[in-house]
């Protein structure tokens, strides 16, 4: 019988995914993994301590970087430490370093 694998264990496996210099939403990350709880998404990046996980390449459909278990200012500091810019609390040209999965 197989192991069902946890929703969290899920969500890191599809934010592995995530490039450098990209980041995706809360929204896509859970379309990806088919299921609407963006929610749940955010949690269990939140719940996340493996730095092997880049769970803060995972921000708001709005383009501002949400929420981080380090904090908003780590979390802008790793983006832009990968190329992210921002303008304001938003991620500058958003569309353009936006990753959708395949």
């Amino acid at each position: 019988m197989a192991e069902k694998i946890s929703l969290n264990k899920r969500v890191w496996t599809v934010v592995k995914e995530i490039p450098s210099g990209k980041v995706s939403t809360y929204k896509i990350v859970a379309e990806k993994l088919g299921t609407t709880a963006y929610r749940a998404v955010g949690s269990a990046l939140n719940k996340n301590r493996c730095q092997e996980v880049p769970c803060h390449r995972a921000v708001n459909s709005s383009g501002k970087i949400g929420g981080f278990v380090y904090g908003s200012k780590n979390k802008k500091k790793l983006l832009q430490k990968e190329g992210i810019q921002f303008d304001g609390d938003k991620i500058y040209e958003f569309s353009k370093v936006l990753y959708k999965f395949k």
